[in-house]
């Protein structure tokens, strides 16, 4: 069983910087790809990025390409989501999720099978 903490949310301006962490519990945190999904109001959860088990392999989606930065820290078992020159349509709850057993990224949700709790991000002009 994996559980997940997300925290470092919160209300900032457009074109500032936030910095979201993941905490996670567990022995197979380290074999595991981990994943950033955000469910903006009235809309469906869409994929942010992804990292593989060892941090080698990451992707993200068009919409934040150049602006996002995964990473992770298997030490800490703590996966992190550094947010630059944040837009409007960044606002969202951000969810941190965990393959149970799978090493290599995954842009489908359904291929998640742990979730955090999420963590409010809200970017105002």
């Amino acid at each position: 069983q994996v559980q997940l903490v997300e925290s470092g949310g919160g209300l900032v301006q457009a074109g500032d910087s936030l910095r979201l962490s993941c905490a996670a519990s567990g022995r197979t945190f380290s074999r595991s790809a981990m994943g950033w999904f955000r469910q903006a109001p009235g809309k469906e959860r869409e994929f942010v990025a992804t990292i593989s088990s060892s941090g080698g392999n990451t992707h993200y989606a068009d919409s934040v390409k150049g602006r996002f930065t995964i990473s992770r820290d298997n030490a800490k078992n703590t996966i992190y989501l550094q947010m630059n020159s944040l837009k409007l349509e960044d606002t969202a709850v951000y969810y941190c999720a965990a393959r149970a057993l799978g090493a290599v990224i995954a842009t489908d949700q359904f291929r998640y099978d742990y979730w955090g709790q999420g963590t409010q991000v809200t970017v105002s002009s």
